[in-house]
């Protein structure tokens, strides 16, 4: 094995004889920096046993190597026997119990009885077994098959989801490459006869470079640069907002892996925070997939958010903003013509329509007299979306407007629950946004919210106008 110090995250795991890893190497990297627990996840023979293994060889760690699925409480802490100078209890190691290790690896999880996951719910989460602090245990990791809910015909049926606490208590969740992954040059590699039992040795750079990035983390963890946070922030906030429970405990743990993997690499990247922001999800763990569309939906809106400058940043404040009037007054008050139309086009694109609909509908009229700093192409773009709906007669009977129904109509009926008590203009306003819906045939979730939004919006406008809300 080479000596030489790698130049890049990758060259350490393929320096002690990882060569399927480079696409995740900082993401493994960073969670020996945090020291937080690691889960890899992966099909069968694909490395993730002796990845971690070799590892705690290349670091000289006092590791224990378990299989889940095989495990008793007894190979952990050993047997009990009675201690009558202490008036209790001490256990009686051997070579493989727990107490001294710096490293732990607990193979096939998945596959753990629901009692033993219980047991090692504290070993993961807190270092500790029976409620006896392990002070030397420095790395927790795991590995497991797909789950079996998720296996696209793998065949792993012994593999089972894990307890959802016990999942969201890992830091990162690593993928491992299979196959048809990897380049002709590190198949060769893998297949070659010699690695079999080969030991990792790499000359101590690992080691070096880890205490180096260690100390770094430790450092900037107590002053965490503010765009890291406002990038966590964002995402989970967005996540959370599209119906992927993140954690506030997950939070943390993204912002120290994101950290830690710009220590890594040496600089914040923006693949890197997309990379670090998928593998800190737990929901494989028991079987449910996300869409990676969302996940890419949800870094591009925190990266833009923590670290974009000038308009666009503004841009991306605005999409973060979920308040309609709250938009409205950030496009009053927006940096230019520019930005507030590429704002606004994004809006319309992007959004639900009744949100698009209610927005266009308080603003176009007031933009369209030069209101704001909208710009030609935004004032167009709201009218678009406008025009229709002013253009619905509110005084024609909305029954004559469907297909079916009548007076009695459902959808009738509930608009006109909101409508009922409203004063003018706000009444009239409302039934022909409501009357545009119908005629679309396109039915709002909540006709209360949005025309309480409407209101808003106009609010804000007429506020800016100098005259008295309506």
């Amino acid at each position: 094995m080479a000596t030489a110090q790698p130049s890049t995250a990758a060259s350490y795991l393929r320096a002690i004889g990882a060569f399927s890893f480079d696409r995740v190497a900082p993401l493994v990297l960073a969670a020996l920096v945090t020291e937080d627990p690691l889960l890899l996840i992966g099909a069968s023979g694909t490395g993730k046993t002796f990845l971690l293994n070799s590892l705690s060889e290349a670091l000289g760690l006092e590791h224990r190597h378990y299989n889940a699925s095989l495990i008793s409480f007894d190979d952990l802490v050993g047997f009990p026997f009675p201690d009558p100078e202490k008036g209790g209890v001490t256990f009686l190691q051997t070579p493989a119990t727990v107490w001294g290790a710096e490293s732990v690896l607990v193979d096939e999880i998945s596959r753990c009885k629901p009692e033993h996951q219980n047991r090692l719910f504290s070993l993961i989460h807190e270092r500790r077994i029976q409620g006896i602090a392990l002070d030397r245990l420095r790395f927790r990791w795991a590995a497991m098959n797909p789950c079996s809910t998720d296996q696209e015909g793998l065949g792993y049926s012994g593999s089972e989801p894990l307890d959802l606490a016990l999942g969201d208590r890992f830091g990162l969740f690593i993928e491992a490459a299979d196959w048809g992954d990897l380049e002709d040059e590190d198949r060769a590699l893998i297949a070659h006869p010699a690695g079999e039992g080969a030991l990792a040795e790499d000359g101590g750079a690992l080691r070096q470079a880890l205490a180096t990035w260690r100390e770094r983390f430790q450092q900037q963890a107590t002053h965490c640069p503010r765009a890291v946070q406002d990038y966590v922030v964002a995402a989970t906030t967005f996540l959370n907002s599209h119906g992927v429970r993140v954690s506030p405990r997950r939070a943390r743990f993204l912002s120290r892996s994101l950290l830690a993997g710009a220590i890594v690499v040496e600089g914040m990247q923006e693949d890197l925070a997309q990379r670090v922001l998928a593998a800190s999800l737990p929901h494989l763990t028991w079987g449910e997939q996300i869409e990676p569309k969302l996940i890419e939906a949800a870094h591009l809106l925190a990266w833009d958010s923590a670290f974009l400058q000038g308009d666009r940043k503004w841009v991306h404040l605005f999409h973060c903003e979920r308040s309609l009037p709250r938009k409205v007054g950030l496009l009053l008050c927006s940096p230019g013509p520019d930005a507030a139309t590429q704002a606004i086009a994004e809006f319309i694109g992007t959004e639900p329509y009744p949100r698009v609909a209610a927005l266009c509908l308080a603003l176009y009229p007031a933009a369209s007299q030069g209101l704001g700093t909208l710009g030609a192409g935004g004032i167009h773009d709201l009218g678009k979306v406008a025009m229709p709906i002013l253009s619905v007669s509110g005084d024609i009977s909305w029954q004559e407007r469907l297909d079916h129904g009548g007076s009695s109509h459902p959808e009738i009926v509930r608009f006109n629950r909101v409508l009922d008590g409203l004063a003018e203009p706000r009444r009239s306003r409302a039934r022909q946004l409501f009357s545009h819906f119908l005629v679309k045939k396109l039915l709002p979730d909540d006709p209360a919210a949005l025309e309480q939004a409407l209101a808003d919006c106009v609010g804000v406008i007429q506020k800016a106008l100098g005259r008295d809300r309506a």
